[in-house]
This record gives structure tokens, C-alpha cells and sequence, in this order.
């Protein structure tokens, strides 16, 4: 590892990683590492990019504990979750992992700290904001979609909006998640954001800089918060949109850094510290510092 300086690598390591196709652009290696840098712990955090059809073959490999835990990202976290023998409800309900803790006993546990992270993303950057006082509207059907339903529906929500351009997508969702969804084509979404306390773009419009989803977020409550999952840019379209109506916005890199917390937890054995500022570190990787 190019890493060395300061790394304590030794015969009782403790291993950790993410996985992932691809998987070079991911910032998890470099927050870990400078997590497990800063604890002085015996560590390491490494990344895997198993062939797209092998991943099972992969999972299955790591049984008994050589890898402590692995982070799973596109497109195994649907894989992720079939390959476990214990699952978290979270993880359940979510249709999808994004982490794998592998006993010594052999015994493979799934866990999903996406929606958590939208959570934490949520108190940090909007404090004070009462998740269960409005309905949620949810752009997108897909598996990040997924993660936040089930996470805003354990946390009380009333009810959430999916709304779809393939509505057949958010229909399946509203089957898996029951009577406090709801599938809505976008030509009705305006209807919704009047009544909105969360708007949440899950779909991967804006990522690079392009235009994000087309909602009126002017028309929503004044006291509503917007989030985007998207990070790069940080300040997408999206968000920009928000804040020139007034509102409160939270950002994706919150989001990905608050998920990487109870991951961090899991897979290590203690919390990582607070001295180190990774969204700074971040933000350079990203080139917005």
C-alpha cells in the first residue's frame, strides 16, 4: 500500500474494504484509512472489484473472517443481501445491503447504513427538522430510493411520494413498503411538493453538473428541507434551485460521509474520530475545497 507512513500493518491486521465495478473512483479507501490512521489502530481498508458475475464466488470466500467487513456499492448490493445468512431489518426492508460483516464462525451478516445516513445527513446539515410532521416526496425507484424509504418509515414519516418516470418502478416499491407510500407519475408531482417536509432527489439526475429534476421546489412549504444524493458537484442544480426559494438543503457528501460512521463501527470495533475532518478531506478529493 502506498500508505505506509504511519500505517502499523502487522500479522493480526484487522481487514477491511469496499466492493465494487468500478471501483477506482471510490473516496472510502481514503476515509477509512485516514480514520483508522488517525485511531493508530493494527488496520487496513482496501478495495475489491470482483468480475461482475463473481461475486458470490468472492462473498463466499471471505466466510470465517480473513475480511472483517466489506462495504458493497454498485451493482452488488442486491447480490450483497442474497449472499448473507443474517440481515438486519434495515437491510430487509431496504431490498439491498451496503455492508457485509463476516463472523469468525463463518456466519455472514448484511446490514444498510445508506438510510442512516440520510438521517444523520438530515440532523446535521437541517437540525430541528421533524421527520414525522409531513409526507416525504422521493424522486427516483431505484436502489438508493429503496434505502430511504425503508429508513424514513422506521423514523416515523407519515407518508412518502415515489415518484417515477417508469411508474412501474415505483409501484413495486409502494408493493414492498406498504400503505404509507405511494407511486406517482411525475406529471403529478407539483400536487405533492405543496405538502412536502422532505424533497429527496434519489435518481442520478445533476451528477457530473447536468440539469437535476425538474420539481417546483418554490411551491413547497418554506420550512421544507431538499436533499440530494447526488456529491458531485457538491452544490448541485437541484440544490441550488432550493436555495434560491429559501430553503434548507442537505448535501450527498453529508450523506456518504454519515454512512461510512456505523460502517467504520462495524467492521473496526470502536467509532472513528471526530479529529479527523474527512468532509474536508473530501471536499479536496473532490476538488471543491
Amino acid at each position: 500500500m502506498s500508505h505506509s507512513t504511519g500505517f502499523g500493518i502487522s500479522g493480526a491486521a484487522i481487514v477491511g474494504g469496499v466492493c465494487g465495478q468500478p471501483i477506482k473512483h471510490s473516496m472510502s479507501p481514503i476515509l477509512h484509512n485516514a480514520w483508522i490512521q488517525a485511531a493508530g489502530l493494527d488496520a487496513a481498508y482496501v478495495p475489491f472489484a470482483p468480475a461482475a458475475d463473481h461475486f458470490a464466488t468472492f462473498v463466499d470466500g471471505l466466510r470465517g473472517g480473513a475480511v472483517r467487513g466489506l462495504n458493497v456499492t454498485i451493482p452488488f448490493k442486491e447480490q450483497a443481501l442474497a449472499a448473507a445468512d443474517q440481515v438486519s431489518d434495515l437491510a430487509r426492508m431496504a431490498g439491498a445491503a451496503n455492508l457485509l460483516i463476516f463472523e469468525e464462525d463463518g456466519v455472514i451478516r448484511a446490514d444498510n447504513t445508506d438510510g442512516p445516513g440520510l438521517l444523520g445527513a438530515i440532523a446535521a446539515q437541517a437540525p430541528g427538522f421533524d421527520i414525522t410532521a409531513r409526507p416525504v416526496v422521493i424522486l427516483g425507484a431505484g436502489g438508493a430510493a429503496r434505502g430511504a424509504v425503508a429508513a424514513l418509515l422506521l423514523a416515523g414519516a407519515p407518508k412518502v411520494a415515489i415518484v417515477n418516470r417508469t411508474l412501474d418502478r415505483a409501484h413495486e416499491l409502494v408493493a414492498a413498503f406498504g400503505p404509507r407510500t405511494l407511486a406517482v407519475a411525475e406529471y403529478a408531482l407539483t400536487d405533492h411538493l405543496k405538502d412536502a417536509g422532505l424533497i429527496i432527489n434519489a435518481t442520478s439526475l445533476g451528477l457530473g453538473g447536468g440539469d437535476g429534476p425538474a420539481a417546483r421546489l418554490d411551491l413547497t412549504p418554506e420550512d421544507a428541507v431538499v436533499v440530494d444524493m447526488v456529491y458531485k458537484p457538491l452544490r448541485t442544480e437541484f440544490l441550488r434551485r432550493a436555495e434560491a426559494a429559501g430553503r434548507r438543503t442537505v448535501d450527498g457528501l453529508e450523506m456518504l460521509l454519515r454512512q461510512a460512521i456505523p460502517t467504520f463501527e462495524a467492521i473496526y470495533g470502536q467509532p472513528p474520530s471526530p479529529e479527523v475532518d474527512v468532509r474536508g478531506l473530501a471536499l479536496k478529493l473532490l476538488g471543491e475545497a
